[in-house]
Parts: C-alpha cells; structure tokens; sequence
C-alpha cells in the first residue's frame, strides 16, 4: 500500500488533476503473491501524457501498466490485469520478483468528479483515522470503482448505493491499522471484491532545537514527504533558520510545547537543544505523549545520564540514530531519519545482506 506521506501526495496530484479537467488512470495493486515490488493498496496516478504520480516499480510491469492506463483511458471503461504464470509473467521475471500481482486500472476523465477526493482531503487536514473501502469488481468482472470512507469509526462517504453490501462492510472487524488487503465478500448481487485499507494521518516530525543537525533533517524530512515542524524556545534563533518549504515554525518552551504542537501517534519528536536542562525539561513533557518515536541528540554519556532521571516511563532514543559511523551533522541527521522509519515498521535497522526475512 502506499505510505500516508505517498497517499496525500497522490490525493493532492488528484486534486489538482480534477480542478483543470484533465484525464488519468489510477493503478492499483489490489492482489499480490510471492515477492512482488510493492504490497495491496500501492497506486500510481497515469496522466494522459503517461507521467505518472508515485511510481510502482519504475521497471517492465510499470510500463506495460502504464501502456494499459492508457488503453484503459482511450475506452473509458475499467480493467483487471494480470501478471502470473498464464499472462505476463516474464514482465515480473525482467524485474526479479518472479511474484505475482492483479491491478485494477480505473481511467478518470472530469464527468467522473471523485467525490471522495473532498473527505479524504479534509481527513488527512485534521489527521482523522479510518478506513478506505473500494468495490471494484463483482463475480471476478472489473467495474467501475465505488467507495466508502470511514472516519473515526464514522461513515463519511458512500458510493455503494447497496445497504446490503454496506452492512457486509460495516461488519468487516478493524485490522491492526498497517495493511490493505482485498476480501472476496459474498453479497446478493454476487461475489464482490473489495479493498479495504487503513487510512492513516501523514507522518509528522517534531524537531526542538535549531542546531546544524535540525536544520540538515529539515530537507530531508520534508523529501520523504513529512509534516515538519521546527519548535524552538528563543523567537530569535527560530527566525535565523533559512526557510524550507513544508516545514512550520513554532515557538514554545518545555510548559507550552504539548499544547502547540498536539502530538498524536503519527508523530515523531527529536529533542537536540544542545542545552542538557533543557533537552530534560522537554523529554520529561513529551514522554507522556502516545509518540511513534521520542529520541535525543548527544553522546552515550550524555544518554547516560538521561536514563539516571529515572521518570521515563517510554522508550527513549538517546542517544538518537542508527549506528552508521556518521560524523557530520548531514550523517547524524541521516542516521536518526533512518532510525525513525525502521522504529515505525517494527525494524531493526540492520543490514539486508544478514536477514534471511520479507524486504518489505
């Protein structure tokens, strides 16, 4: 599936691709099998120029994806493509996956509005939870996509117009919030094939502290597609950082900064002051929040006697990083990126060459 950071790039390209009328083709994954280049729910925007938006693989089933985007945009009409042991399986060979995969093709053109773009976009605004749910085919023939949005356990959007099929999805019990998959749901109108996936605020990253390495992150954050936010106490040293596009500058201190930056389970906080008192002061506030990573700058004595306080009830990172060898402030901000992304898939960090597991 794609990331909440690829999914709101995808919903703006949509968004702007329907406010000038033009015409594209979505590209889902919606079955997978074997080792494929990305899981159940990855899309991929077609423009009728064939640029495309979140690429799947960049390789030999990209293209011929593409080429049937077009087809699919020329006919107006949806298509299931397969790629396995009876059709196009020497595409997945070329790219050395050798897996399997289905993708549901849909061409949009503007007498088809994408209602649903509007609540998506306002979910991923105020960073509401929930759900996606896509009919695409019944008795195995690709239709045109239908969907329901689910907000905060709430229905916010309905294409069905099928109560009976609506109630068979309202049943479905929650996933674990991390994968899409695709149900083969038995309705009275036949078999229906649904994908369900898990709708999930963009990732946001908190920095506190201005010094070399926030300021090496900041490009870098903001290239992985993050909300970013820069939280300094002293207005001054904030107002010297050279602007960086997506990045939103706060001013607040260890008493005021919970409530400034209104942290969620999709943030990500790094605390490097540089001042010691202060970095405490800041981590003994922000441990009670439900973060998804709370690290520290510094050396290991330093994170010594940040474990000496005794108050911290949650993992700390401190000090902050994968253990890359980095020296320079571009290398630190490197190595703590990468640890945040390995913290938040349940990684690691290790090399690939020593695991025997799933890449992905």
């Amino acid at each position: 599936m794609n990331s909440a950071d690829e999914f709101r790039t995808l919903v703006d390209a949509l968004l702007a691709l329907r406010e000038r009328g033009g015409r594209g083709a979505l590209a889902t994954l919606t079955r997978t099998r074997g080792s494929t280049f990305r899981r159940v729910g990855a899309r991929m925007l077609v423009h009728e120029d064939g640029d495309v938006v979140c690429e799947l693989s960049g390789g030999c089933p990209q293209r011929d994806i593409v080429e049937r985007a077009l087809e699919a945009m020329r006919e107006e009409a949806p298509r299931l493509l397969h790629y396995n042991a009876q059709n196009g399986l020497d595409l997945m060979m070329d790219m050395g996956c050798g897996g399997e995969l289905e993708v549901m093709v849909e061409p949009l053109a503007p007498p088809r509005p994408l209602a649903v773009l509007d609540v998506l976009a306002d979910g991923i605004a105020r960073r509401r939870s929930g759900r996606l749910v896509t009919l695409f085919a019944l008795d195995g023939v690709p239709v045109m996509p239908r969907r329901q949005v689910w907000l905060d356990g709430a229905l916010r959007h309905d294409e069905f117009d099928d109560a009976a099929l609506g109630d068979i999805v309202a049943g479905i019990p929650p996933d674990d919030g991390h994968r899409a998959a695709t149900l083969a749901l038995l309705s009275p109108r036949g078999r229906a094939d649904v994908l369900v996936e898990p709708l999930r605020p963009p990732h946001r990253l908190v920095l506190v502290g201005s010094g070399a390495t926030a300021r090496a992150m900041l490009p870098l954050a903001a290239t992985l597609g993050w909300a970013v936010t820069l939280v300094e106490a002293n207005p001054d040293r904030l107002r010297d950082v050279r602007a960086v596009d997506r990045v939103t500058r706060l001013c607040a201190g260890p008493g005021t900064v919970m409530a400034t930056i209104l942290p969620d389970a999709q943030t990500s906080v790094v605390v490097m002051t540089h001042n010691f008192e202060q970095d405490m002061a800041y981590l003994r506030v922000l441990q009670e929040a439900p973060l998804a990573y709370l690290g520290t700058l510094g050396s290991r004595e330093r994170a010594r006697r940040v474990f000496e306080d005794g108050r911290f009830a949650r993992t700390v990172h401190a000090p902050a990083g994968l253990d890359i060898g980095s020296e320079s402030p571009a290398e630190i901000a490197l190595a703590i990126t990468a640890e945040i992304v390995a913290t938040r898939r349940g990684h690691a960090g290790g090399s690939l060459r020593d695991g025997d597991g799933a890449i992905h």
